[in-house]
């Protein structure tokens, strides 16, 4: 993120929290309220069902309510940021933002209380009094020491995750930029030295963290404003910081920091400066975390060292320390097994994930959310970015895995893989069907051309489809600037096939074969050469057309339709087959095929019969029972006009072909998506909303799916071509890498044989 996208004026900063109403939350219902039965069931009588249920067997709370997904968020406003104690009130706009970023990274439903008193007993009081309310409990923004014993004290008292983020979480997320620098920079955690300013909250939850990992007692100096916490300090150390008091003779930060390896700042601007800097170790790691400055700025340390890994609190800087990366995603695994806690074992298990994650290949969506900025692991990225798409894979699962491995679960997971793909679709619908889609792939070997493999996101698709174990990916394009490439993602190019038009020894072969297919439609023999020789998508449709690969995706080069020209010359429809394209609109309620989306401008009355036909087969391959809907403006003749004709004619042709699928026309979209609209026609033959629409025109395809997609709310993948006598695929220009990995996954599903 630039540093102008985190910067705006007092005047923005009230406008948006006071329009268009104020505040950042509201309460919806997750149940239909519209009908004096909805509202009977909902209250009163029908509440007094799950009111039984539950006293009789209280775990039923959580089928029941929404406790489940319900974190509290509560503060006293003693410690706000970094603006100090302004009381319960000025907290509030902070912790309806924290409820809003639950929501938002993790899907967690979060309710915002702040408590008008700075007394621990009646905090405490307070919220374990609260505990049926909730599945877990995020304390925010107390001043410290009584943050430490109010929480200490709640998960005495309490059945759920009571959790510090001003601790913990900044203590995770530091964890793992620490574990990806020592492993950049070579270093044995055992033998690790560790400086760190600051012993408020967060400083002592790293001091513990760090420890937990593997760093030794006596490697960890820590400081306060006083200077180095050491055994023999007279004046009195409270308890938390006694505890990493240990036997030196430092006195000073200066003195400390001198030949250290790390130094970990949770203090005050200007704490460090640059001959500091200078005395550490050879390649130092210095994470400066106060905000909104930090104890030295990225630019001075520049400035005496070269050799320097970097992380701050800032978003204008490298390896930002977000704390928006693990509390999401820590509840979220902890509530889906009901934990009892969040124990050392569930923030162990966070760190390693996050780290993980940073070493990963990292997606174009990533960029996409920081104005186009390239990430890849390294010195200026050892965190990862909070809008990673794969933070709800990575994190959650481990959590989950951790609290079970440590006994603290009370609802275990059974298929972690099925987890895996479950929590993903909360936030990404595309996860459910796609995950499906990836598994069916893992017991087929598919050759797949990625016919454009020097594109960057084309090259990365390729090394995620091998190393996700779907197939074998074929590479084309220079061999040596493919080899090149690979290598730069750190992948091994001799563990890869990698074809170049010119030099293939299939080059004269396909030559033949291709003017044998067009010498009576023009072609000279030259012209054949000249394509094969040239045209990568042309030199990947014959190697596909002649049995050497299994499947193609292509694309990021070449606009769609001019693609879909070059594979025409070289690939057949099937038999019998009108091509079309079928495109997938994903959300979190339902999943919706449209047809045609790409081939057919205006088909006839019996090309809208092959295309309702053959997308109905195209989603049974794909794993769900058609449900069909001949789209029209009118519903079943209402109005009667001749632009509908063709669609009326359709559906008649489907009732002389005696399909095996459900199919209902014309009917208008509302009426074919909305069971309650349906229920006005009795006679229509879907036994529920449709989940296959065809499209009268192409005109009216492409435009409906292209607003959906610009509006957002919903996924949409495609079009996906379907009809070729070989898989092919061919995504748009300007798609990320995921979106050429999905459709190379898809040409291979199309290729796998399900008769």
């Amino acid at each position: 993120m630039s540093d102008n996208d985190s910067k705006f004026s007092d005047r923005e900063a009230l406008r948006f929290h006071s329009l268009p109403k104020p505040g950042k939350i509201e309460i919806a219902a997750t149940k239909p309220m519209a009908t004096q039965r909805d509202l009977s069931l909902a209250y009163s009588p029908g509440v007094a069902v799950p009111v039984k249920a539950i006293a009789e067997n209280p775990d039923c709370i959580f089928d029941y309510t929404a406790r489940g997904n319900l974190v509290a968020v509560i503060s006293n406003g003693t410690a706000i940021l970094g603006l100090g104690n302004l009381g319960a009130a000025a907290s509030k706009p902070v912790m309806e933002g924290k409820a809003v970023l639950f929501k938002r990274f993790a899907d967690i439903d979060a309710i915002d209380i702040e408590l008008n008193s700075e007394d621990v007993d009646a905090i405490v009081n307070a919220v374990s009094l609260m505990e049926p309310s909730f599945g877990g409990i995020n304390l925010e923004d107390i001043g410290a020491p009584a943050c430490f014993i109010i929480e200490q004290r709640l998960r005495e008292l309490m059945d759920i995750p009571v959790f510090h983020d001003d601790q913990h979480g900044t203590a995770i997320i530091t964890a793992a930029g620490f574990l990806n620098a020592i492993y950049l920079t070579g270093r044995d955690i055992k033998k690790v030295r560790v400086v760190m300013n600051g012993a408020g909250a967060a400083a002592i939850a790293c001091a513990e963290l760090l420890k937990a990992l593997g760093v030794l007692h006596e490697n960890l100096i820590m400081c306060d404003s006083k200077g180095v916490i050491h055994t023999a300090r007279e004046d009195t150390l409270n308890q938390w910081k006694s505890a990493h008091a240990i036997d030196t003779e430092h006195r000073t930060l200066a003195d400390a920091i001198a030949g250290a390896d790390v130094f970990i700042g949770l203090s005050v601007k200007g704490a460090v400066n640059r001959e500091m800097v200078k005395s550490m170790a050879e390649k130092p790691i210095i994470f400066a975390m106060a905000n909104p400055d930090p104890e030295i700025s990225p630019e001075d340390v520049a400035e005496v060292r070269d050799d320097a890994i970097m992380a701050t609190g800032r978003s204008d800087y490298p390896n930002q320390v977000n704390n928006v990366l693990g509390f999401p995603y820590i509840f979220r695994g902890a509530l889906d097994v009901r934990a009892r806690t969040i124990n050392e074992e569930m923030k162990i298990a966070a760190a390693h994930a996050l780290a993980e994650l940073a070493r990963s290949d990292v997606p174009d969506e990533v960029a996409a959310a920081y104005s186009g900025r390239k990430y890849k692991f390294g010195p200026q990225y050892i965190i990862p970015a909070p809008f990673d798409p794969r933070l709800m894979e990575f994190v959650p699962p481990r959590v989950a895995q951790a609290a079970m491995d440590s006994g603290v679960a009370r609802k275990p997971i059974e298929d972690m893989a099925a987890y895996r793909r479950q929590v993903s679709n909360r936030l990404n619908p595309t996860v459910g069907l796609l995950g499906e889609m990836y598994d069916m792939l893992t017991s087929h070997d598919k050759r797949v051309i990625f016919a454009e493999a020097e594109e960057d996101r084309m090259l990365r698709a390729a090394v995620g489809f091998k190393s996700g174990g779907y197939g074998t990916p074929i590479l084309i394009g220079y061999e040596d600037v493919v080899a090149k490439k690979l290598h730069d993602l750190g992948a091994d190019p001799d563990e890869f096939e990698i074809h170049s038009a010119r030099t293939s020894t299939k080059n004269e072969a396909y030559t033949d074969w291709l003017y044998k297919r067009l010498q009576r439609i023009g072609y000279l023999k030259r012209d054949a050469q000249r394509l094969v020789n040239r045209d990568r998508n042309v030199f990947s449709a014959c190697m596909l057309a002649n049995g050497d690969a299994d499947a193609m995706v292509t694309g990021l080069t070449r606009n769609y339709y001019q693609a879909v020209e070059n594979i025409q010359l070289v690939i057949d429809p099937k038999a019998h087959m009108q091509p079309f394209g079928l495109t997938i609109v994903m959300s979190r309620e339902r999943t919706v095929f449209i047809a045609d989306t790409v081939m057919n401008e205006r088909p006839t009355g019996e090309e809208l019969a092959d295309i309702a036909q053959n997308a109905a087969a195209a989603v049974r391959h794909l794993g769900h029972k058609p449900r069909v809907a001949l789209l029209s403006f009118s519903n079943f003749g209402q109005p009667m006009r001749e632009k509908a004709d063709h669609v009326r004619e359709a559906v008649g042709l489907l009732e002389q072909r005696d399909v095996d699928f459900e199919f209902e026309g014309d009917m208008a979209p509302d009426t074919a998506l909305n069971p309650d609209l349906l229920k006005l026609y009795p006679f229509a033959r879907l036994s529920g909303p449709a989940n296959v629409l065809v499209m009268p025109a192409l005109h009216s395809a492409n435009i409906s799916t292209k607003l959906v997609g610009a509006l957002g709310g919903a996924k949409v993948i495609g079009p996906i071509l379907w009809g070729f006598e070989r898989s092919v695929q061919i995504v748009r220009m300007g798609s990320h890498t995921s979106d050429v990995l999905n459709m190379a996954a898809l040409a291979a599903v199309g290729s796998i044989d399900r008769t």
